[in-house]
């Protein structure tokens, strides 16, 4: 069985949603209400208390059905038993409400009596969901509102069911029982008075029962229309309604008398509707049974001692009457006679004591114009008229009733007098200006019966739609009226049947023909007329020059009886030409004017005047030019106001009069205490107004009427008396309006700013003329903002409270006026908190801004902020929300203030009630400015920002008491809007109606989780294991089909928005969850395993599980591994469809030229944004175009461009005109939601994307089978990104997160890929399980492809897809570092499962068939590819040229056969970009960005250059020098500025910093190209290179003698990473080309010798060469460095002692420190050299032999000995605490590997630097002499020459024997290298050292 609860849902949501219910909304259904019926059955019937189960409660220990034994402390057994003595309950009963009420709202910390009232208020709860589900049923059937037939028939067959087994037995004994004092009905005087309802609000259970005897007779009136009554439910009915109106008439409470209507209708529907069902083989229910009708007769005709009890019989008795009208020709003919003639006699009974006690008159005063009726439910409100129509049409049909009519006609006519003295005019009257007869008479029943039926058809006008039987009443009616109060009854009858167009069509036709000889519209106006007439010759008699009191009194008095018909016919005046049709009404009237006559003269009653102006007002919408005349009549007759200013559009002031409207309103209505004709003349005005177009004035002509409002109507309308107090409202709410309509209408302009200035006092005489520069608007802003007469009138409404204005609203009849009032004043105050602003900076200090007026007196903003519990009108909870929205971004203090007023708890339960109250509604609230949910959930997400305590801390119930950051948020337990928040996400329900408060939500939660104070309890909540809240929506609104555009689109653009924000919470758990909490660990990996949806990595237990949501089915994706479909990419297909159109094509829809132009002006204005504009950003932030303001603009436009269509003299062209602005709005409004859906697309792709890249990038070592994962998601999003549906915005977004996706799997692929099935598992057998397959890797290309090539696109598009195609070149680069030896490789092979080998040669073949198809791939599309890279290259901006350069690199780099070279030479690039080197420059003073970007495009221009020489060899550096490339590298003017440059200055500065990244941009790959182009050197012959390579490359060494003088006088001590590079490259080309250089004017030589001598003498064993200290990485590339540079040095020495013959000594000689020149290098500083190279060669073997043997053994190593290893690296950072041994092992084996390639090359290095050196000896050895000295010439060296070099030959000769023994040693199997030639060279110069240095 469903809950209550669940079952009222499952209703409400299948019968009162804005569309039918959907197939599986039916099935929910029906299976509800199936599965509810025992409990329907048995309403409202609880198990009683008993002894055995008080007793078990006692004992603590209770067990509930289905559930464990729960044990309970003492105060849980005292609230039970309290429980169950105050609603007469079962314990157990009340042990599993407290559960339940645990559950729902958290007990624990609670006082006991809020436990009690909690409970109890649960208990109601569900019984309230009970009943009110029912009702729901009850209502679907009988009001059939358009559901389907066959649901519609199975639930009325369940209805009948029930009903037939006694539910409307239990309904009648419930509304009696629970009316008694006793537990089980309004609780004993023992029993707890008050409970908490479902909102936490204390609540009377006197209150709650009452409602629910309401409810229960709701439920009974809908059931007698589904299943007749019978006999026994008409008495019991009637029983019941006797003991009710008998309270009644003892309580004035409005529930009460809810409750006896819905007992009196019970009967008057049960009557007529059984009569009226009988057909001839169907008679009536209630007919069978003869001695029924006979004992009911009785019954009903008995007479009682309470008049109150016998005014509702008297209403069963007209009911019981019209049933036995009915059932006369239904009863069988062949019934005894007898029986017939008793009902006829019964029937005649009833109509005498009907028409005796005037039962009309009776049930209008005590029940249709009552509050109480008027304020019940609407639809309960239809079906008792629905009724009472049915029950006068019956009446008034049958002829006895005719005949009982006629003759209280008749009666009427003779007691009436036709005529009345008309004396004073101080005679009451009523609200509806019905006639009144005199006290002693009382009404009589045929005007009652008049006022009865017009009271009848007034609220529901349709039913007089084919009414044949009461228009024949109403030509009965209208017959010889002999005095005016029949004749005002009959008129005010007419006025309520032409409430509808056809209804007032006939009445007009009526009283326009011959149907009555005295009641026709030319009596109407025939009278006024002659009363005209008539009071003209009365002041002619008295003279022109009479004073006020005798020109009044010479005119005669307005008989009473005629007033009152005229006044009678003006309704009906009204009603006609209101409801009148808009065509036919236009021919009605064709002379208004005798409606004005009458209004300037002081013995017209003021009810008669305003009667008039009432029906004058109706005229202004017939046409504008009535409009016109109706100001020009009442400039000629109405009264003037007081100012002496005029209602007209006339600047020239009226005549004064002496009898004016503040004369008549405070000396004749005030007296007799009415204002019809103040009320009247406001309500005309400000219909005039508001239909004025010309605002240029600002008002300013209506200034006379505002200050008669403003000072002698609204400013003392608290101090008058009023005889009728609906009166005093609707004066309030016509004054309200008027100011009202002047704050929305005028605006305020700058100059309105310096009007402050001219407000001096004036004097009298001046006070008239300064009237005329005021201007409303701003005097209504003054009285607000200094706290005048105004505001204080408007506070004085509001500060009663909102209590005070519910409970006056439903228990008076002004009640809804003063709702009106409070509406409007509300507003008003919204409209100046929106204008006040703009002046009060300027105003001050006379003017403060109104939030300042009202802090004045902190009850007015409570007062102010509470209305939002005013449930009756949505809108002035609107207004309520929008007040607290400005106060709290204008108030820091306001959460202390409302703290402070003890209003804080209170407006959060209201807040959350709204908030509540709002979810419950069922139809769509298509604006959601006005929606109260989604401005209040606005109001939380922008306060959240706000200083701390701030409105959503206060709301959202956040602890106030401490840091808003140690919250621990418990909506359960708090009533708050949180609640009502989660309560909505969690379910979702009705998201057609409440979609935006689902995207809101989700947009708070965000919000709140990105706000840093909120942030941490939020998450905390949302992660908990109650919520879970993460994951809930993934399969829910996560993956859904979208809505169709074409059935809601609105619905559509919210359901991207919602999975937008709940992507980007989810995205924010994932990228800021504390893995060290196990609720944040465990929901990252729910949301992991719902994205991706397959196995994650348990981080504590380093082991695998599968999530449940892991599907099976596998699918073959493009050569990947099989994988499931996973709900990230069904995310991204939700996404995936074409944008609809935003473009503003309007010549598809501007037919004309002429008008295109015009509104195209309105549009692209830029003025046109923001207030006054036609542009307006929406909540989302859309720039959405203001329809209404938009249709205005385009009216003002056409106005002033085609004047003549004002003059209606084109009727063709208006009407073009009026269609061509009727499809522009049609076009702006879906303009508008294509724009809202573009915008929602794009917003989700963004969530999208958010989740994929945090996902990526930092959670993915969670998952399993990452890899597969990450190319899913890359070609999916390369798929998209390729479609022609998807735009640039889209594209962008998808290139990024392919980006990352790339990255990533490049990182998988490089660094750490995970997947170790065990520890003894190949290495690289793992590495190539990551990799994807070629299959796979090409279709990612060819994707790629597409997607560079789709016709859309752009510049920023295009760069992300080449950083794209670049980060996939990176990813398909041979994952075999070459630099790694192949033994270690070997290593890593071996299997140690099975002893079998992987081919390394199949693992180059794949990798180079994968480089072919990449080729192959491209090629196919390079003609296209290279037209767009070039473009861009060569067009494009900075940063464009430079990725494509790097494009072009990388084409280059897969280039085979020479393709795409022959490609951009023949294309003419490669001379283009040496063009554009050698043009290249940027001055230091430029602006930064920008000369770096240039910087950034010429490195990639070198970059490239470079690449074709490194790829192609010698043919491409052939090809570079062909075409000059070094003339031109030598003419570019960035490296010249370069060059120049000061030795750069190591401080942080900017400009340093700029100087630094130049250098490394510019001049080392300009070094890097030159030394690339000498590679031509060796390949030439000597004389060819002298004459041309050679020449070019001295030419640019010369020409930049600069740059290399400064990278060589470098300390190489502390030369940087950067430098070393740019010293090496510098070395290296001086040792190409200087030695074929013949002078040395530029001192390269001696730079060289000297950086020898610097470098050889230094101690290069040790690895701390340099002062600084550098991590071992750092040293050991220092290393590598060092030694590069000793290579050349050493390869340029040996050419000038192999080539040019330079002899070097032994030794250096005795410095001369007067010497300028740096002497040769010696063979002792080569033998120096020689060591430290010998050093580091053994030491380098020796790292390189343990470390293989350690790579080898990797998986047997402990995790200490890992650790030591990771540590010894300097790579603690690649792990962590929590990483498994496996990733350890990993690390540590990569790094060993890095180091092992590290120190391969080096022993690649220093095998030929060692070589290079003993050659240079050998050389010298084998010479016939060694020179002890040498002179500083190489010419001057002598030959032949012999000297003894005592100890420094001994010393030398000693050391490189000593250095030679040690190289001797070296093993081939060690070194790794065929050491044959070095071990012979090394023998040979053993031996001859030996031989000539041993003796």
């Amino acid at each position: 069985m469903v809950s209550t609860k669940e079952l009222l849902a499952t209703i409400e949501s299948a019968l009162l949603g804005p569309s039918l219910p959907s197939p599986s909304q039916r099935v929910e259904l029906m299976h509800a209400i199936r599965s509810s019926l025992p409990a329907l059955q048995s309403l409202l019937s609880y198990p009683p208390p008993k002894p055995s189960d008080r007793a078990q409660l006692q004992s603590k220990e209770v067990r509930l059905p289905d559930s464990p034994p729960i044990s309970l402390d003492d105060q849980d057994v005292q609230i039970a038993l309290k429980l169950s003595d105050d609603l007469h309950l079962n314990e157990i009963h009340c042990v599993g409400l407290l559960v339940q009420a645990n559950r729902e709202w958290g007990l624990m910390g609670r006082e006991p009596l809020e436990i009690l009232r909690l409970t109890a208020g649960l208990w109601y709860t569900e019984r309230r969901d009970l009943i009110t589900a029912l009702y729901t049923l009850l209502r679907a059937v009988v009001l059939d509102q358009g559901l389907d037939a066959d649901l519609l028939s199975d639930i009325q067959k369940y209805l009948e069911d029930l009903i037939s087994d006694g539910l409307r037995q239990r309904l009648i004994s419930l509304i009696k029982e629970l009316n008694r004092e006793e537990p089980a009905g309004l609780g004993g005087p023992q029993c707890e008075r008050y409970v908490l309802d479902s909102r936490g609000a204390l609540v009377e259970r006197q209150a709650v029962v009452f409602r629910e005897r309401l409810i229960l007779g709701h439920c009974l009136v809908l059931s007698n229309l589904i299943v007749r009554a019978g006999p026994k439910d008409i008495k019991d009915i009637f029983s019941v309604l006797k003991d009710s109106a008998g309270e009644v008439s003892e309580s004035n409470a409005i529930l009460k008398y809810q409750i006896t209507h819905s007992l009196l209708f019970s009967l008057v529907i049960a009557f007529v509707s059984d009569a009226l069902s009988a057909v001839p083989d169907k008679e009536s229910v209630l007919s069978r049974d003869a001695s029924f009708r006979r004992e009911f007769h009785e019954i009903v005709m008995a007479v009682g001692n309470d008049p109150n009890v016998e005014g509702y019989v008297d209403g069963v008795r007209l009911a019981w009457a019209v049933h036995l009208m009915l059932i006369q020709d239904a009863i069988n003919p062949r019934t005894v006679s007898s029986a017939s003639s008793n009902d006829l006699a019964h029937l005649h009974s009833c109509l005498e004591v009907i028409f005796s006690n005037n039962v009309f008159q009776f049930v209008l005063d005590k029940v249709l114009r009552t509050a109480a009726y008027q304020n019940d439910d609407e639809d309960m409100i239809y079906m008792y008229n629905a009724y009472l129509h049915k029950l006068t049409s019956c009446f008034l049909s049958h002829p006895l009733a005719r005949d009982k009519v006629k003759e209280s006609k008749d009666r009427a006519m003779s007691i009436l007098s036709p005529y009345r003295s008309a004396g004073s005019h101080d005679f009451m009257q009523d609200s509806n200006l019905n006639s009144q007869q005199d006290t002693e008479t009382g009404p009589l029943p045929f005007v009652s019966l008049l006022d009865f039926v017009s009271e009848v058809y007034q609220r529901e006008p349709e039913l007089l739609s084919g009414n044949d039987v009461l228009w024949t009443f109403v030509n009965f009616a209208g017959e010889d009226h002999t005095n005016f109060q029949t004749l005002v009854a009959f008129l005010n009858m007419l006025s309520t049947l032409a409430s509808s167009q056809e209804g007032a069509s006939k009445v007009f036709e009526l009283l326009q023909g011959k149907a009555f000889r005295s009641v026709g519209w030319s009596t109407l106006f025939d009278s006024l007329s002659i009363y005209d007439e008539k009071f003209k010759q009365s002041l002619q008699t008295a003279g022109a020059k009479q004073s006020l009191q005798t020109a009044g009194a010479m005119i005669p008095e307005f008989p009473e009886g005629d007033a009152k018909a005229l006044v009678a016919y003006l309704n009906v005046l009204q009603k006609v030409v209101q409801n009148g049709s808009p065509v036919e009404r236009k021919n009605w009237f064709p002379d208004i004017e005798p409606l004005f006559k009458l209004l300037g003269y002081e013995n017209v009653p003021p009810y008669l005047k305003g009667a008039l102006r009432n029906a004058i007002a109706t005229f202004v919408h017939v046409s504008p030019d009535l409009k016109d005349t109706i100001w020009s009549y009442l400039e000629q007759y109405d009264l003037p106001v007081v100012a002496g200013s005029h209602a007209g559009k006339s600047a020239q002031p009226m005549a004064v009069q002496v009898y004016d409207m503040q004369f008549e309103l405070n000396e004749i209505e005030a007296r007799r205490e009415q204002y019809p004709s103040t009320i009247s003349f406001l309500n005309l005005l400000n219909v005039l107004i508001a239909e004025e177009r010309d605002v240029s004035d600002r008002g300013r002509r209506f200034i006379g009427i505002f200050r008669f409002i403003y000072d002698h109507v609204f400013g003392p309308f608290p101090q008058r008396a009023y005889a009728d107090p609906c009166e005093k409202w609707q004066l309030v709410v016509a004054c309200l309006q008027h100011f009202h309509m002047i704050l929305s209408m005028y605006d305020i302009n700058e100059e309105d700013i310096d009007s402050i200035n001219d407000c001096t006092q004036r004097s009298s005489e001046t006070q008239s003329s300064s009237l005329q520069i005021q201007f409303p608007v701003l005097e209504l802003l003054k009285d607000f903002m200094s706290g005048k007469t105004v505001f204080r009138n408007i506070m004085g409404i509001l500060l009663p409270g909102v209590n005070t204005i519910i409970t006056e609203r439903t228990s008076q009849m002004y009640g809804q006026l003063l709702e009106k009032a409070v509406q409007l004043s509300l507003e008003i105050i919204v409209l100046v908190l929106e204008k006040d602003l703009f002046l009060s900076d300027f105003w001050r200090p006379l003017y403060q801004p109104l939030d300042v007026i009202l802090s004045q007196d902190h009850n007015q903003i409570v007062a102010l902020l509470e209305y939002v519990r005013y449930d009756f009108r949505p809108q002035i909870q609107q207004c309520s929300i929008k007040i607290m929205s400005i106060l709290s971004a204008r108030m820091v203090g306001l959460v202390q203030l409302l703290l402070k007023s003890n209003a804080g708890n209170c407006l959060v339960e209201d807040y959350a009630a709204c908030l509540e109250l709002r979810t419950e509604e069922s139809q769509f609230i298509e604006n959601s400015s006005d929606d109260p949910g989604v401005l209040i959930l606005q109001l939380l997400i922008d306060n959240i920002s706000r200083p701390a305590p701030n409105i959503t801390h206060l709301l959202l119930k956040f602890d106030l008491d401490s840091a808003i950051e140690r919250t621990v948020l418990q909506p359960k337990f708090h009533y708050s809007c949180l609640k009502v928040i989660l309560d909505i996400l969690e379910k979702l329900s009705k998201p057609d109606v409440n979609a935006l408060l689902h995207e809101f939500g989700f947009q708070l939660l965000y919000e709140l989780c990105m706000d840093p104070l909120t942030c941490g309890p939020t998450v905390d909540l949302l992660s908990s294991k109650k919520y879970q809240f993460f994951v809930k929506h993934l399969d829910t609104i996560g993956v859904a089909p979208l809505p169709k555009r074409s059935s809601n689109q609105a619905l559509r653009i919210s359901s991207l928005h919602q999975r937008s924000w709940l992507l980007k919470l989810l995205a924010i758990e994932l990228h800021s969850g504390e893995m060290s909490s196990s609720s944040h660990r465990e929901t990252c990996q729910n949301i992991l395993a719902h994205l991706f949806g397959r196995e994650i990595i348990d981080i504590e237990t380093d082991h695998t599980r599968l999530h449940s949501l892991t599907l099976q089915n596998n699918v073959e994706h493009a050569g990947a591994r099989t994988i499931i479909k996973s709900k990230v990419l069904e995310l991204l297909e939700v996404v995936q469809f074409k944008a609809p159109d935003t473009s503003m094509k309007l010549s598809q829809i501007v037919s004309t030229l002429k008008y295109d132009l015009l509104v195209e002006d309105i549009l692209r204005n830029p003025a046109t944004l923001g207030k006054g504009g036609v542009y307006y950003y929406s909540e989302r932030g859309d720039r959405l175009i203001d329809l209404a303001s938009f249709r205005d603009k385009l009216w003002q436009k056409f106005s002033s461009a085609y004047p003549q269509l004002s003059n209606f003299g084109s009727e063709v062209e208006l009407n073009d005109v009026k269609e061509t602005i009727q499809q522009l709005l049609r076009w702006g409004w879906i303009y508008n939601k294509n724009l809202e859906e573009q915008a929602a697309q794009l917003h989700m792709l963004t969530g999208w994307s958010q989740i994929v890249e945090i996902s990526a990038s930092r959670r993915t070592s969670l998952l399993e089978n990452r890899s597969e994962a990450l190319y899913q998601v890359l070609d999916a999003t390369l798929t998209a990104s390729a479609s022609p549906d998807c735009s640039l915005k889209l594209a962008f977004i998808l290139c990024q997160v392919a980006l990352t996706c790339m990255a990533k799997l490049r990182d998988e692929r490089f660094l750490c890929p995970s997947g170790f099935a065990s520890d003894s598992a190949a290495y690289l057998d793992v590495i190539m399980a990551k990799q994807l397959s070629n299959g796979a890797c090409h279709s990612i290309l060819l994707k790629l492809i597409l997607a560079i090539l789709r016709n859309d696109s752009s510049e920023a598009l295009r760069r992300r897809q080449y950083a794209l195609l670049l980060s996939y070149f990176q990813y398909c680069q041979h994952i075999l570092d070459p630099d790694v030896p192949m033994t270690v490789l070997q290593s890593l092979l071996l299997d140690e499962e099975d002893g079998e080998d992987l081919d390394l040669q199949k693992i180059n073949k794949e990798q180079a068939e994968l480089a072919r198809a990449n080729f192959s791939i491209l090629r196919k599309e390079a003609q296209s590819i290279l037209d767009l890279v070039i473009k861009d290259a060569t067009q494009g901006s900075e940063p464009g040229k430079t990725i494509s350069l790097y494009v072009l690199d990388a084409l280059i780099c897969i280039d085979h056969e020479r393709y795409f070279l022959s490609q951009l030479q023949s294309r003419g690039f490669l001379r283009s970009c040496l063009t554009s080197i050698s043009n290249s420059s940027f001055q230091d003073g430029g602006h930064f960005l920008d000369s770096l970007q240039r910087a950034c495009t010429l490195e990639a221009e070198l970059a490239l250059l470079l690449r074709i020489s490194h790829k192609y060899g010698k043919s491409g550096s052939q090809v570079l020098f062909s075409m000059s490339a070094l003339e031109h590298i030598a003419s570019c003017r960035a490296i010249n500025s370069m060059g120049s440059l000061r030795r750069i200055d190591t401080k942080p500065r900017r400009d340093v910093a700029a100087d630094i990244d130049k250098q490394r941009m510019i001049v080392t790959p300009v070094l890097r190209l030159v030394f690339s182009l000498t590679s031509l050197v060796d390949t030439s012959e000597f004389l060819e290179v002298k004459n041309k390579i050679v020449r070019e490359v001295i030419d640019f060494v010369k020409g930049h003698q600069a740059l290399f003088d400064k990278v060589l006088r470098e300390d190489i001590s502390e030369a940087e990473e950067f430098t070393m590079e740019q010293i090496n490259l510098a070395v290296g080309i001086l040792s190409k080309v200087w030695p074929y250089e013949e002078s040395d004017d530029c001192g390269f030589v001696q730079g060289l010798f000297g950086m020898m001598h610097a470098l050889f003498s230094c101690d290069l064993e040790t690895p701390t060469y340099s002062r600084t200290i550098r991590p071992p990485e750092n040293q050991r590339v220092s290393e590598l460095n060092r030694f590069r540079l000793c290579f050349s040095l050493s390869s340029y020495l040996y050419f000038l002692v192999r080539k040019n013959s330079l002899k070097l000594q032994i030794s250096d000689i005795p410095s001369d420190y007067h010497a300028s020149r740096v002497p040769h290098p010696t063979l002792s500083l080569l033998g120096s050299l020689l060591s430290s190279v010998t050093a580091a060669l053994e030491r380098a073997v020796e790292e390189k032999s343990v470390l293989i043997n350690r790579i080898r053994d990797i998986t047997e190593l402990s995790r200490q000995e890992v650790d030591e290893i990771i540590s010894m690296c300097a790579r603690q950072e690649c792990v962590s605490s929590s990483d498994n041994i496996q990733k350890r092992r990993y690390v540590a084996m990569v790094e060993m590997c890095q180091i092992v390639g590290n120190r391969d090359q080096l022993i690649t290095l220093l095998l030929p630097i060692a070589e290079q050196v003993l050659n240079i000896f050998l050389i010298h050895f084998q010479d016939s002499s060694i020179t002890p000295e040498a002179t500083t010439s190489m010419k001057a060296i002598t030959y032949g020459s012999r000297s003894d070099l005592g100890d420094d030959i001994s010393s030398f000769s000693g050391k490189l024997l000593t250095t030679l023994e040690r190289l001797e040693l070296l093993s081939e199997d060690k070194v790794g290298r065929n050491l044959k030639v070095f071990c012979r060279l090394v023998t040979s110069l053993k031996e001859i050292t030996i031989q000539k240095f041993g003796s």
